[in-house]
């Protein structure tokens, strides 16, 4: 089974970002086709694409981040194929809220000022990004990383 292409569209030429987003997308799809796929993966994101092939340009901006969203879900799900950088951005967010909330309102409370509060948040921020960088390292040298850097 092979995975299906994104069909031309020539009338978002004029829409830069648009454009862009949607060129960046086809990179997505070209780093996919350059993974081995199980055939109930590639039938889940051939469906997607064949979707995203059917919706007009007007809303093409926002479909096009949602199937992205979904693609990413089924591969790191399925096959546990992520894009570069993927561990680190998730894994910053988590640092902040798992880490670094917890870290402020101990600093807050030692030293008696809840302004303290937002001192924990770059420091939990550092540990996400640490542990999500351990985490993308691995990935890639186990050969589960794409080769592109998806952009929201």
């Amino acid at each position: 089974m092979k995975l299906t292409d994104l069909k031309p569209r020539p009338a978002i030429k004029n829409n830069t970002k648009l454009n862009n987003q949607y060129l960046h997308f086809e990179k997505f799809i070209a780093a996919l086709k350059q993974k081995k796929l199980s055939n109930k993966v590639l039938t889940a994101l051939n469906s997607s694409i064949e979707e995203l092939n059917r919706v007009p340009d007007n809303e093409l901006k926002k479909e096009l981040r949602k199937k992205q969203t979904s693609i990413i879900k089924i591969l790191e799900k399925e096959m546990k194929i992520v894009p570069k950088n993927y561990y680190r951005n998730l894994w910053m967010a988590l640092g902040m809220s798992i880490f670094g909330i917890p870290m402020g309102v101990v600093f807050g409370a030692l030293f008696e000022n809840m302004a303290f509060l937002g001192i924990g948040l770059p420091i939990g921020m550092a540990i996400g990004i640490a542990v999500g960088t351990q985490m993308d390292k691995k990935a890639f040298e186990e050969g589960r990383q794409l080769d592109v850097e998806l952009k929201s």
